[in-house]
């Protein structure tokens, strides 16, 4: 047995989770006949039971593959017998290719432009100057300055997260700084920035960057990157020693804490948290502060994890989706011994960016559920789970690609939308 799949049966067992969960065999592999359900082109499945239910699906165009689910409601969930009825507004504009947002505690906003700015919003939409002291991005592709998390103590310390793609010699990486963000004269700008973790090994190309930063309750930093798309450095989400395609964990100072799952020796870097990941840039915690994720697929395959730590999402060995030429991925398996399946998937892909969970009351429909940013089906995704399985999908159109997704202190729903240089805020429709 290799060191990986011990620890991950390890890591399974100290969970107190059914091992055979997370290491099904392959159809038609040792198993007997394969009795699961086929794949319904264009249909909900049997959803766990849910009085909120419909029977209508959100997704209303046809697969670009014939794979079949694992599991009931794994994908195509119905959507809400009644649908949230919303109204849009311009809180913001005159952007360039915003990439993240925060809430500052006065009710400001903190965004971060693609290109490598950052900028103080006020309450009343004004877009302020940019602020001084951030470090040089590589913006080439999808890289640039990415998303910006405020430190658990912000009021105490004024220190802000960033990920931004570093130029590096012979290429470039996804980087994780923290500076203080100090205002004087009306005018802002970051001191004592320190780069306090890099993702290795540098690469020459400019895709597949991630990347969420997530505080948990206990105060450690989730970091999310991608595996840099291409063909030779896709298959290191595999590989313990590479930094690509993972999810990190980290303390505020970037140093792996003891409880990690890999820490303790040999080669595997101890800052991971979980692999097989292809390029996640949406992540939030949960009523119960836990870690989920949504990553990019290929052509088909985008999808929803909660990662657990010492896990292998499957990336690239296991997927629901296929390469852009219609070729399949590998072996073309979407199940394997040692790998998670996906909570969920889309096919076809919503090209998730940004995420949150809607702890508010403005939308009391929405209460507990997740909302996701679609960068290609042009709006928001909300998401209602029962326990850990999807009973609901609900799709609110924007006609943008929005890139981030935020819960302002008023329960408003803040989305970033790049293409448009934009932040809109969604209330609820008012009766007539």
């Amino acid at each position: 047995m290799t060191r990986t799949l011990s620890l991950l049966l390890a890591t399974v067992a100290a969970l107190g989770l059914d091992a055979s969960a997370f290491a099904q065999a392959p159809s038609g592999q040792g198993g007997g006949e394969d009795t699961r359900a086929p794949r319904v082109q264009g249909e909900s499945f049997q959803a766990p039971a849910a009085p909120s239910a419909g029977t209508s699906i959100a997704e209303k165009e046809p697969p670009n593959t014939e794979y079949k689910p694992l599991l009931p409601n794994q994908t195509r969930a119905p959507e809400p017998a009644q649908k949230t009825e919303v109204e849009t507004a311009v809180a913001v504009k005159g952007l360039d290719s915003p990439w993240a947002m925060e809430f500052l505690p006065d009710g400001r906003m903190i965004v971060t432009e693609k290109a490598g700015k950052i900028r103080l919003v006020a309450k009343d939409g004004t877009v302020g100057q940019p602020v001084a002291g951030v470090p040089k991005v590589d913006a080439k592709g999808q890289g640039g300055l990415l998303d910006v998390a405020l430190s658990p103590s912000f009021a105490a310390d004024r220190t802000i997260y960033f990920s931004f793609s570093e130029p590096r010699d012979k290429g470039n990486g996804t980087t994780v700084a923290k500076a203080k963000l100090v205002e004087s004269d009306g005018k802002a700008r970051l001191e004592d920035v320190k780069v306090i973790f890099r993702q290795m090994p540098t690469y020459d190309g400019d895709k597949h960057f991630g990347s969420r930063l997530v505080f948990a309750p206990d105060g450690k930093l989730f970091v999310t990157v991608g595996e840099r798309s291409d063909k030779q450095t896709r298959g290191q989400a595999q590989d313990l020693t590479s930094g690509l395609g993972k999810v990190f964990r980290i303390d505020t100072d970037g140093n792996a804490p003891k409880d990690n799952p890999f820490t303790g020796g040999e080669k595997a870097k101890p800052e991971i948290w979980s692999y097989g990941h292809r390029n996640v840039q949406a992540a939030a915690l949960d009523g119960q502060g836990r870690l989920w994720t949504v990553e990019h697929g290929p052509r088909g395959g985008d999808e929803l994890n909660r990662p657990r730590p010492g896990l292998n999402y499957g990336w690239p060995v296991v997927t629901y989706g296929i390469e852009y030429s219609g070729e399949k991925i590998g072996d073309g398996q979407t199940q394997a011994g040692g790998t998670v399946q996906p909570v969920y998937y889309w096919d076809p892909v919503i090209g998730p960016s940004g995420m949150a969970f809607y702890d508010k009351d403005a939308f009391p429909a929405w209460k507990n559920q997740f909302l996701i940013g679609g960068l290609v089906s042009t709006g928001l995704v909300v998401l209602k789970l029962d326990g850990d399985k999807v009973v609901t999908e609900e799709r609110i159109p924007l006609e943008h690609r929005v890139r981030d997704v935020k819960v302002g202190p008023d329960g408003a729903v803040y989305a970033v939308t790049e293409d448009d240089g934009q932040i809109v805020k969604l209330t609820p429709k008012k009766s007539s």
